[in-house]
């Protein structure tokens, strides 16, 4: 079973048990984080889409550690003119390891028939009035 879960701005293609770099998150270390926009899941049998997020599933994940990736080196020149600048860049991560792929049973939502009745007489009366006013024309016209 795989999920497609977008984190910090980014999807990632995930299983159980997959590790993963995203961008530095705000937990600390062995921390459980709960990520709830889930846009597709497959179980090998039926593949779920979201519109744009799947209902009722979530992904659990475990934060393993917090790192900065090597160090980038950015220069920048513009010939003929005397201009050079040398910078360096490390991005910082997070390491996550998925725990769990979760999908809940909808809850039936229970509804009671005052509601309903209630619910459909004023689409009635709309309906009254909008031949009350044709009828009116007609009589008119005659």
């Amino acid at each position: 079973m795989y999920a497609i879960v977008d984190i910090a701005g980014k999807q990632y293609k995930v299983s159980k048990g997959d590790k993963i770099n995203t961008a530095t998150l705000d937990s600390k270390p062995g921390s459980k984080v709960i990520f709830e926009n889930v846009l597709a899941t497959d179980d090998g049998k039926k593949t779920i889409l979201g519109n744009p997020y799947v209902k009722n599933t979530t992904v659990t994940a475990k934060v393993l550690e917090h790192g900065r990736t090597k160090k980038i080196l950015v220069y920048k020149k513009k010939r003929r003119k005397g201009y050079e600048s040398k910078n360096t860049h490390r991005q910082g991560f997070s390491m996550l390891e998925i725990e769990n792929i979760a999908t809940k049973k909808p809850t039936a939502k229970k509804t009671s028939t005052k509601s309903k009745a209630k619910a459909k007489s004023p689409a009635k009366k709309i309906i009254k009035k909008v031949t009350d006013k044709k009828t009116k024309k007609t009589n008119e016209e005659k």
